[in-house]
């Protein structure tokens, strides 16, 4: 089987969308499957999608969507992994252009081009990020490829440990590090998914995300070689590299913070390195000085721009 769509739910009105923007896909190269995991505890009313033998039902007990997303890939049978949210959908013709571009990748992730869209389905805007290859630097420094826009391989997924379910807002940017951290990432330019942006709706603890996001990025400082696979991604990014230091210089303060001096140290070096004659490139400089915005109305998907 080539893909197993996910879609942790908790019966959401837009659930329905969702779940046939996938079942339309009028896809004949390989097979694929929806794998439903309904969080709410209840069973789910008689939808007729539920009828589809490309459809599976799991039911877990408001587990939040790591948890739910893990239970779905435990079952999934595909080679690989689509992560929907349940009031997002998938384009038409977006499986098929993922399979022509496994045909000529090796990449464990493959993504495609998105749209916006509002509480009333209005189009707001439409992304065509371009970067390939190594987004290991772009992911620990707080970007990240819709996963409703991308496969991820099916053996890889498992090869890191899946979603952490210490997370409940920032999951989606943690598996992104792990996962790059040895991985490389393929494009599609063809549009395959349309996202809702806003918090209309939204079930995601924003509040949460500030401090989620700070121990995701000290457990991707803590992995070992991390300097090391660091300077392999920045290689010829001095933005990016403006970003990273700006990451180090906050971990640097919150483990003084913390009084962990030796880690603070740690962090201190791997900094300097990071920086040396890059500290005379605006670009550095303009990376250092950048703000991720983190409210549902303001955070920018990432395009790839800068």
């Amino acid at each position: 089987m080539f893909c197993s769509t996910i879609i942790a739910s908790i019966n959401r009105p837009t659930l329905p969308a969702a779940v046939n923007s996938v079942l339309e896909q009028k896809f004949d190269a390989d097979d694929f499957e929806v794998i439903v995991v309904n969080d709410t505890g209840i069973p789910l009313k008689g939808f007729d999608w539920q009828n589809s033998p490309r459809v599976h039902v799991l039911t877990t007990q408001r587990r939040e969507r790591s948890v739910a997303r893990n239970a779905g890939a435990s079952i999934a049978k595909g080679k690989y992994l689509h992560f929907l949210d349940d009031d997002d959908i998938l384009l038409p013709g977006a499986l098929e252009a993922f399979w022509q571009l496994d045909q000529k990748s090796e990449a464990a992730w493959m993504y495609g081009c998105y749209q916006s869209m509002d509480h009333t389905n209005r189009i707001m805007g439409e992304y065509y990020p371009t970067v390939e290859g190594d987004f290991f630097a772009e992911s620990v420094a707080g970007e990240l490829i819709s996963l409703g826009a991308s496969l991820l391989s099916t053996e890889r997924y498992f090869e890191v440990g899946g979603f952490d379910p210490t997370f409940i807002i920032v999951e989606d940017f943690d598996l992104a590090r792990r996962f790059t951290f040895s991985t490389k990432i393929s494009r599609t330019p063809e549009l395959v998914a349309r996202f809702r942006k806003g918090s209309e709706g939204s079930t995601s603890d924003w509040t949460s995300f500030a401090h989620q996001e700070i121990i995701s990025r000290e457990n991707t400082l803590n992995q070992p070689r991390v300097y090391s696979r660091l300077e392999s991604s920045l290689r010829g990014k001095s933005y990016w590299r403006g970003r990273v230091g700006r990451i180090y210089l906050a971990s640097i303060v919150r483990n003084i913070q913390l009084r962990r001096f030796l880690v603070a140290f740690d962090r201190l070096l791997a900094y300097m390195l990071l920086t040396r004659h890059y500290i005379l490139s605006s670009d550095y400089w303009r990376g250092l000085r950048r703000i991720i915005q983190i409210s549902p109305q303001e955070y920018v998907p990432f395009t790839g721009s800068e």
